[in-house]
């Protein structure tokens, strides 16, 4: 398959997927212990089996840095792009050989810090230009709640933001929260996008905060992920269900295509 294999508003494209192996190095006090792997080789067959296009490797906060497998696993296949987790003083030289080997952006794990780092520090205003320099973008994994605190900084960086699960909105307040409101002006501003995702972890008005940030923000800034293989949740969690969510969450069938794949086709693999 090529990247120029099917027209855009055809394909389909999950932003949000891991990879990992049982025997790669923990992190201290990670979030999840998985006591299984999932490959990049099953990975592909869960895509083929769904009739997903291309997908997008998150690295995930377990592993820290440890990048080496998602970068492995881009080279296994041209359906593959990635993110990264990263120390801010990472040098540019070493993000030039990932930006080759596929890898488009970095993750920040801020979720569940008892204290956020110092976005205006030397190291990340530093961190965050180079990122703006390879056009990469910072992929946020925080609480909702958090956003104001986060964006404004983010925001004057230059570099794109793309927000995971639907902004974690507040599971009380939902879009009357002061999150839910910064995340929509921050779409507004023209560098945000959020990925319809994750709803299973966000409780029962997963689909209400989705529908209103569709009908506030538009679709041109959505992208649709899965976040296979579910870590967590996984005997409760199906592939085929991450798909029907977004079908029954988004009614119009010119609005969802572009947000199962035109989207993230044009921000991924462009």
């Amino acid at each position: 398959m090529t990247l120029a294999s099917a027209p855009a508003d055809t394909v389909l494209v999950d932003t949000h997927v891991h990879v990992f192996k049982q025997d790669m190095p923990l992190v201290a006090n990670p979030r999840h212990r998985p006591d299984y792997s999932f490959t990049v080789e099953q990975l592909l067959g869960t895509m083929d089996r769904h009739g997903v296009h291309y997908a997008v490797i998150a690295a995930a906060s377990p592993w820290g840095d440890y990048n080496d497998y998602v970068i492995e696993s881009l080279g296994k296949s041209p359906r593959l792009r990635g993110t990264i987790i990263a120390d801010p003083s990472i040098e540019r030289l070493v993000l030039d050989h990932m930006h080759a080997a596929g890898i488009r952006g970095v993750r920040l794990p801020f979720i569940s810090l008892d204290r956020l780092p110092d976005l205006e520090s030397w190291d990340y205003r530093k961190f965050l230009r180079r990122l703006a320099d390879l056009d990469w973008h910072v992929h946020l994994h925080i609480e909702g709640p958090r956003l104001p605190e986060v964006l404004p900084t983010l925001e004057r960086s230059g570099v794109k933001i793309v927000i995971d699960h639907i902004g974690r909105p507040d599971p009380v307040a939902g879009v009357d929260s002061d999150g839910f409101r910064a995340m929509l002006r921050s779409i507004e501003k023209g560098r945000t996008w959020v990925k319809l995702s994750g709803a299973y972890r966000l409780g029962a008005n997963a689909r209400d905060c989705a529908r209103a940030l569709c009908k506030e923000a538009g679709y041109d800034r959505l992208m649709w992920a899965s976040d296979c293989p579910f870590v967590g949740a996984e005997s409760t969690m199906t592939y085929a269900a991450a798909i029907a969510w977004l079908e029954d969450t988004i009614e119009d069938a010119a609005a969802r295509r572009r947000v199962f794949g035109a989207n993230a086709l044009s921000f991924y693999f462009s």
